[in-house]
């Protein structure tokens, strides 16, 4: 098995009470999925095409582990919270042998 990174990035923030309502849920159902946050914020630094939005990066020890987080009741009542919220994109990535 080998860790499984999820990578969240943040292109506009629409409605801060929605991300809110998200961040709330979304955290106590990925720490539940086995999630570990390792990083999350503004960039501290970007290159090439790179560009300054909020990013998250969690790690989980399987790809079957963060696969059933994200589309888990749990997460999915996040998601709902979310409801438009937010303009983003979720990678999930398998780390290299």
């Amino acid at each position: 098995m080998r860790k499984t990174y999820w990578i969240s990035t943040y292109q506009k923030v629409i409605d801060d009470t929605k991300l809110a309502a998200y961040a709330a849920l979304a955290g106590p159902a990925i720490s539940a999925g086995g999630g570990r946050f390792l990083a999350r914020g503004t960039p501290a630094k970007v290159y090439e095409a790179g560009v300054l939005e909020r990013t998250v990066l969690i790690e989980f020890d399987s790809l079957d582990a963060a696969i059933s987080t994200h589309d888990g009741a749990a997460y999915g009542a996040a998601l709902d919270a979310l409801d438009g919220g937010a303009i983003r994109e979720i990678r999930i990535v398998e780390a290299a042998e």
